[in-house]
């Protein structure tokens, strides 16, 4: 029998072997340096994989009967447009009725679908990761002066320092992980033990 909710091990091993997980020395937009990356789409480019992870999440929600009693009528909101293959995955898997997405523009995130509150059913607020938990947090602050009920919120991989609820919706996940974060090539390399890559990644 195939477990519905994958370990955390088995969702690592899934990001790894499709590069949605990489190792190195990268250099993020905020200009931090970390030892870890993940673009999680690679994953979901992948059926099976989008299958297996989607399913996964979706059992979490499922077994709060606050959702699971609302389903189908409930709406999949993603805070990005990066989580939106999660966001159609879950929506998939839970069988719900709408889906939206957030994009920041002009440094605020909004909606840029024309909305009414009363089109939009409750919410479950998805995306692909977690890391800092502000995309999350934005979107779930925007969905409620929507005056949209939120009823849950979820990604495939939670930092471990990100927020574990947000105004007591509890953030599901089906992998945690800890990675941390210097301010310079100089700190990271001390820190990690390790030589800088010749190739040292940029986004």
């Amino acid at each position: 029998m195939i477990d519905l909710i994958p370990s955390s091990e088995s969702v690592m091993e899934i990001l790894e072997s499709t590069g949605a997980y990489r190792q190195g020395h990268f250099v993020y937009p905020n200009g931090k340096h970390a030892s870890c990356y993940f673009q999680m789409p690679l994953a979901f480019r992948f059926y099976d994989n989008s299958r297996v992870l989607s399913v996964g999440l979706s059992r979490k929600f499922r077994m709060d009967k606050a959702i699971s009693s609302r389903l189908p009528k409930i709406s999949i909101i993603s805070p990005s447009p990066g989580g939106i293959p999660v966001a159609f995955a879950v929506r998939e898997a839970l069988g719900a009725e709408q889906i939206y997405w957030a994009e920041v523009e002009g440094g605020k995130r909004q909606f840029r679908q024309y909305l009414k509150e009363s089109e939009i059913h409750p919410c479950i607020i998805v995306d692909d990761l977690i890391r800092t938990g502000v995309a999350i947090e934005e979107t779930f602050k925007l969905v409620k002066e929507l005056g949209v009920e939120i009823i849950g919120c979820g990604a495939i991989v939670r930092f471990e320092d990100a927020p574990k609820e947000i105004d007591g919706i509890k953030i599901q996940s089906l992998a945690q992980f800890d990675c941390n974060f210097y301010d310079s090539a100089e700190d990271w390399k001390s820190a990690e033990g390790s030589d800088v890559p010749e190739e040292t990644v940029r986004f």
